[in-house]
């Protein structure tokens, strides 16, 4: 995939035995070290099955996105809890809104592997780009032509049919990070006219399993444009944002977990939605060849960080690269997957599934 646009004490022990023993009497089930969502003991206990909306009210989910092609998803998931020691909530993939012809799988929502992947208790965040991939400059959709409805019948409307066919509810987002698309997309007015035209489509269609999310870069130089394009509190569900510590990509300083996410969570909660569940739809860090403990020390604070977060019901840790030199923001060596694991071990980080 990758296309996408880019700017920017006893109690311990008590605690510590449960999730162990959880782990332990889930390995048969789910294979080694890797824990089923629907087993996984809760932060608080009690009563923690999702909301409507897919909401954990104990925790987060913790999600990823894996880098894969539209064939082999199942395993390069499976690949990827292998090396974090549990199963994913979450599974992010991509699609464009190119027409589905021959082999192209681009703008097929819900593939087959991504009916694979969510079949095994895994949620889908869905990421639905008004872009045909390497196709021509006539072929690239804009926002006018969607909110006008020029393509309902080609795309919407057949995508929209098969997610109802479906059935189970997903996350679907529609052009993340549209702060980084205006102009050449058009303008922030023309995106919510298309984003509430597809949301609009969906429900005269009678698709009821979607949960809307709308994601943003969460990039604070773009404060304005951001209020600008958020379609209205009935038109999303979740709303969602992508920062990292970019370090050297971009030609960035260090950042701790905090300070990525801190700014920006606070923002949206004053400015977008004081109450709507939040998504860490992106996060990550890049590696400091010149410290190779730092990206360790990095993944080791996101728990602490998260239950923070007043409203952070999900992160999805990004596995892979931006473009650009000293870009690569993928996992970067044993200590830092110790650390990872370790992180995403934390009771908030594991509920109950259903």
């Amino acid at each position: 995939m990758l296309h996408r646009p880019r700017h920017r004490l006893l109690a311990v022990a008590t605690a510590l035995c449960a999730v162990l023993t959880a782990v332990l009497l889930l390995r048969d089930a789910s294979g080694p070290g890797v824990a089923g969502p629907g087993a996984r003991p809760s932060a608080t206990g009690g009563e923690c099955a999702p909301t409507a909306l897919l909401e954990p009210p104990c925790g987060a989910w913790f999600g990823a996105f894996v880098p894969h092609t539209k064939k082999n998803l199942s395993q390069k998931v499976r690949d990827y809890e292998k090396r974090v020691g549990r199963k994913l909530d979450i599974v992010y993939t991509y699609h464009d809104m190119s027409l589905v012809e021959g082999d192209r799988l681009e703008g097929q929502l819900l593939t087959e592997e991504e009916r694979r992947v969510a079949a095994d208790d895994r949620l889908l965040l869905l990421s639905w780009e008004s872009k045909w991939w390497g196709g021509t400059k006539a072929q690239q959709p804009t926002w006018k032509q969607i909110a006008d409805g020029d393509l309902d019948a080609s795309v919407i409307d057949v995508q929209a049919r098969r997610v109802k066919e479906y059935g189970k509810k997903v996350f679907l987002s529609f052009d993340l990070e549209m702060d980084t698309r205006t102009p050449a997309n058009g303008t922030p007015e023309d995106y919510v006219r298309a984003y509430r035209h597809i949301h609009d489509r969906f429900r005269q269609l009678g698709v009821t399993n979607v949960v809307w999310t709308w994601i943003t870069t969460g990039y604070l130089e773009h404060a304005d444009l951001i209020k600008r394009m958020y379609p209205g509190d009935e038109y999303v569900d979740w709303v969602a944002y992508n920062q990292y510590n970019y370090y050297r990509c971009h030609g960035a300083g260090w950042l701790t977990f905090a300070q990525t996410q801190r700014a920006t969570h606070d923002w949206i909660r004053e400015n977008i939605s004081d109450d709507k569940p939040l998504m860490l739809s992106e996060f990550g860090t890049a590696n400091d060849p010149a410290r190779p403990g730092r990206q360790a020390e990095w993944y080791a604070q996101v728990p602490k960080v998260l239950k923070s977060l007043t409203g952070v019901k999900a992160a999805l840790q990004w596995n892979y690269r931006d473009p650009g030199p000293h870009c690569d923001l993928a996992v970067a060596g044993d200590r830092a997957w110790d650390s990872l694991r370790e992180a995403v071990s934390d009771p908030y980080l594991n509920q109950p599934f259903g």
